[in-house]
């Protein structure tokens, strides 16, 4: 999990997980756009279907980052994520 901050530079990621990992942070970024290359790169590893599943998780995680901690709804521990070790 640790490694998704360092995504570009990691060698754990496939092509396919790259481009989703690109993907997921033009969505989420509003200075950054979805461009036509980056759709192409997509199409190479995914399926139309599979390209809107995608859109929709990642839509919904951004929804749900903006939502919850106004409503103060915290994370309930389903997913702990260990602190990386300083470096």
């Amino acid at each position: 999990m640790a490694e998704v901050l360092t995504w570009r530079e990691s060698k754990l990621f496939s092509a396919a997980e790259r481009a989703a990992l690109d993907y997921a942070e033009r969505i989420t970024h509003t200075d950054q756009q979805v461009d036509d290359a980056l759709f192409a790169e997509l199409r190479k590893h995914f399926t139309e279907p599979q390209i809107v599943e995608l859109t929709a998780a990642v839509a919904f995680e951004n929804f749900r980052s903006k939502f919850n901690p106004t409503l103060g709804i915290e994370a309930q521990g389903f997913c702990v994520v260990p602190k990386r070790p300083a470096a």
